[in-house]
């Protein structure tokens, strides 16, 4: 062959070929390495992220049994001592929710000839043991605040059906209230609705409604949290949990939003020697507050499970509910046209210390 006739020689062809050969070899290299960098890098990053997400998987699913303890101490859920082994009257009551749940509950009630005219608390308790093991705090608020008493044992707890979450125990909560007042014997314009550590997250969340606030004459929480993921990072102590999003969280409780919108008179009890829900958090809540009528009350030496046992609480308690008396007297004279008497009461809302 010749190059005149226009056609290209063996050798250039083979030269061509084999260029092309090491190109797509050099390519074909680059490729590979690519690949197994990305395998690398992002081939763990995957691992770690399946390992992320079982992790927080299974503590999603596992939080119900860290939170609520209605098992403890044992046989709470079949033993549920009743209030007149501490000489209270009372009536056992089995009600059922807007979920169709059947909750338990005790009215522990006034004589007669007081009953239709006392306040009522109704008493949201705390993540363990069941309603009967609040009976010796109530002895005293029925002794000392001549009230009655209604306990809410949440569902999956003592005797009521159902298991507990955040959703059923608000469910609970109003529950409580609608079967007060479908009473005709108790006094409407005083119910009190009291919440102690979890029982202040629920109360907080029912007194904030708008349906349910105007029912409700005054709010009493005691050494409550301001969230579940606040007491999380203080309970665990993982720096981790500053990262982890809400909805990594199955029970939020996320009280601290939920105060803004309060209206209702509200006051915030605090033992200053509660190891297990910080102090801060109480103050936090008061400072929070929506309701222009609110008080912090600190007292030294309570502890998370006895506050109620320190000197002065329940005076404290009397002074508030008179206190929200007296501002339901001026509130009335001002509908009735004395604007004069609108801040007269203002230095009975502020921080209480009790000795």
């Amino acid at each position: 062959m010749t190059n005149m006739g226009g056609y290209v020689s063996i050798s250039r062809i083979s030269s061509i070929i084999f260029r092309m050969v090491l190109k797509v070899w050099a390519y074909s290299g680059l490729v590979l390495v690519f690949c197994f960098l990305l395998y690398y890098m992002y081939g763990g990053i995957f691992a770690f992220m399946l390992l992320f997400f079982s992790i927080t998987g299974i503590l999603y699913q596992v939080q119900d049994m860290l939170l609520y303890s209605p098992e403890l101490p044992s046989h709470s859920r079949v033993y549920v001592p009743i209030p007149t082994m501490f000489g209270l009257p009372y009536e056992s009551v089995h009600t059922k929710g807007s979920d169709g749940v059947e909750i338990h509950m005790y009215f522990i009630h006034q004589p007669l000839e007081r009953q239709r005219h006392a306040p009522t608390i109704l008493f949201l308790h705390g993540n363990a043991g069941n309603m009967g093991h609040r009976l010796q705090n109530c002895v005293g608020l029925f002794h000392n605040l001549h009230c009655n008493i209604l306990l809410v044992e949440y569902r999956g707890y003592g005797l009521s059906e159902g298991s507990p979450c955040e959703e059923g125990l608000y469910i609970d909560a109003k529950t409580g209230l609608d079967y007060l007042y479908s009473r005709n014997d108790i006094n409407h314009s005083e119910i009190i609705i009291f919440g102690r550590s979890l029982g202040g997250a629920v109360a907080i969340d029912l007194a904030r409604r708008e349906d349910y606030a105007s029912k409700i004459w005054c709010l009493v929480v005691e050494n409550t949290f301001t969230s579940i993921p606040d007491m999380a990072k203080v309970l665990l102590g993982w720096r981790v949990l500053e990262y982890f999003p809400l909805v990594f969280y199955k029970n939020k409780f996320l009280s601290y939003l939920k105060v803004k919108q309060l209206r209702i008179p509200s006051l915030f009890i605090s033992g200053l020697n509660d190891t297990m829900v910080p102090p801060r958090m109480m103050a936090d809540l008061h400072h929070r507050s929506g309701s222009i009528r609110k008080q912090l009350l600190q007292i030294p030496g309570g502890t998370h499970n006895d506050t109620w046992q320190m000197q002065g609480y329940y005076h404290s308690l009397a002074v508030f509910l008179q206190n929200c008396r007296v501002q339901n007297t001026i509130d009335k004279q001002k509908t009735a046209c004395f604007p004069e008497t609108s801040t007269s009461t203002d230095h009975i809302w502020g921080t209480v210390h009790v000795i």
